[in-house]
């Protein structure tokens, strides 16, 4: 928890107690051998502009109690929008009644992974403006100057402006006897520029490299966080360039893959595989399970000797980051490859012991007061060397190759293993340096070959946490934030194809 960051005085000022003892009483004296009740408030922020335009400012709250219950073994769910202690003892109530409707259908009974308890703990994401104490004015202001950088550059048509914001504020509770109180901030801001060829009737796109992160403000505004005065300067060129570039030569190819490019591919091919419920077949309608089984665990090779993956749910400003998951578990790191092999999952509070192991990783999350926790990503991240190998180091190794810089369209199979992606920004590398942008390049492979080519990662200089805000699981569906971290990373031989091409055929 920062210093300075407290959760907020009118969150505190809520029954919490008050609202626990009833619900977490009245589930134990209705049948129920746990029980836990968690208290959500989550307020979102966007604002929209088109070309200096106001589009949408739109600022929404939710606030809500939810109860979860054993009962015989079976879990038992319900919620309700208003925070009153009589309520919250009914909502207990009604649980345990959805447990016993549902126990004839379940044919596993829940078992719980130990946890240590913590009583009245605390926790609050590191940021130091928060978003939705500055004026909806001074937002619509600096993103109206963002625009006006653009739309004043020779070339640019159009420029769209906008900013997610979030605040999340848990009270969580349980009959072990844990109470925790929590409140995190995440923002994302973007910008793009549209330049258009009435006469070819076609256009081009460059969008800004910020990344979505559990900062505030100060994300956004100034250059403190990110280089807005720099990139903005330099979009124009890049986009005039872009449109006059040649389209690529498809075939297989040498890549230097940015980190604002390589979290998506981290995302889809590894964040995803190594959840648990999906590699069990648990989670299968929603985008799918996973080539990654447990039978595979310990000994596939995901990837080279140089590959090492982390899920972590601790570093600093990442969108999964947390102090303790809704299961009341605290915050952890561990790995998930290591040395290129396959050793670890994500895993909740009732997956845990079914893989053997005495303890969840802290993998429980809902984005709502009226959704049931679930089995949700961490921050999955790709380490980088211990030697500080930089960008230009990886490309000097490179002779006829891409340099792919920033995240756009993707496609992957139903089991993680097929995958496709694109990017914002495309270099060709001759002889070691950057020679100019291609256009229209996408790369292909599987998984396992796509890890098992990567000859070699940057530095500590070269990493940065990348993310996204609407990661989608789960029915009724369920929307998460997330961050990945990665350096650079050089691959061998990837299949590289020409989109244009492709959209042809």
């Amino acid at each position: 928890m920062t210093a300075d960051r407290r959760v907020d005085a009118d969150f505190l000022a809520l029954p919490r107690t008050q609202l626990a003892d009833a619900a977490l009483t009245a589930a134990l004296a209705a049948g129920a051998s746990y029980a836990d009740l968690r208290i959500h408030r989550i307020t979102t922020e966007i604002v929209q502009l088109r070309d200096g335009e106001l589009e949408t400012s739109v600022l929404t709250r939710e606030i809500g109690l939810a109860v979860r219950v054993i009962v015989d073994g079976t879990w038992g769910f319900a919620s309700h929008a208003e925070l009153a202690v009589d309520v919250a003892s009914d909502t207990a109530r009604r649980a345990v009644q959805v447990a016993r409707t549902l126990a004839p259908l379940n044919a596993e009974p829940i078992e719980l992974a130990v946890e240590p308890v913590y009583d009245d703990a605390s926790w609050v994401s590191d940021y130091r403006i928060d978003p939705f104490e500055v004026p909806a004015a001074e937002k619509i202001g600096v993103l109206d100057e963002y625009s006006g950088r653009l739309l004043a550059a020779d070339g640019v048509d159009h420029v769209s402006a906008s900013l997610y914001a979030a605040k999340e504020q848990v009270f969580y509770a349980d009959t072990f006897g844990s109470s925790i109180t929590q409140q995190r901030v995440r923002v994302q801001p973007t910008v793009e520029a549209v330049s258009v060829d009435s006469a070819a009737g076609s256009f081009e796109s460059m969008r800004s490299l910020a990344p979505p992160t559990a900062r505030g403000w100060e994300a956004v505004a100034g250059d403190d966080v990110w280089d807005w005065t720099g990139e903005l300067a330099e979009l124009p060129s890049l986009l005039a360039e872009k449109i006059k570039a040649p389209s690529v030569v498809a075939g297989p190819t040498d890549l230097v893959i940015d980190p604002s490019n390589l979290w998506l591919t981290i995302h889809e091919s590894i964040g995803h595989a190594t959840e648990y419920d999906r590699a069990i077949g648990y989670e299968a309608a929603y985008a799918g399970t996973s080539f990654a089984t447990p039978d595979k665990l310990g000994t596939m090779r995901y990837g080279s000797s140089v590959m090492n993956v982390t899920a972590d749910r601790t570093v600093d400003h990442g969108l999964a980051s947390i102090g303790y998951d809704d299961e009341g578990v605290r915050a952890q790191q561990w790995d998930l490859v290591r040395d290129g092999v396959f050793v670890g999952y994500q895993l909740d509070r009732v997956f845990a012991p079914r893989l053997g192991e005495a303890r969840s990783n802290g993998c429980s999350y809902a984005d709502s007061p009226h959704h049931v926790p679930i089995q949700r990503m961490a921050n999955v991240s790709l380490q980088p060397a211990a030697e500080d190998v930089t960008t230009a180091d990886l490309i000097a190794r490179v002779a006829d190759g891409i340099y792919v810089v920033g995240d756009k369209s993707w496609s992957i199979d139903m089991q993680r293993y097929n995958f496709q992606f694109t990017g914002q920004r495309f270099f060709r590398i001759r002889d070691g340096r950057l020679d100019g942008q291609l256009r229209d390049v996408a790369y292909q492979a599987v998984t396992t070959d796509f890890w098992g080519a990567m000859e070699a990662v940057g530095g500590p200089s070269t990493w940065r946490l990348g993310g996204a805000f609407n990661c989608g699981k789960a029915q009724p569906g369920q929307v998460a934030a997330v961050s990945h971290g990665c350096p650079s990373a050089l691959f061998r031989g990837i299949n590289v194809l020409n989109t244009r091409e492709e959209s042809g055929r």
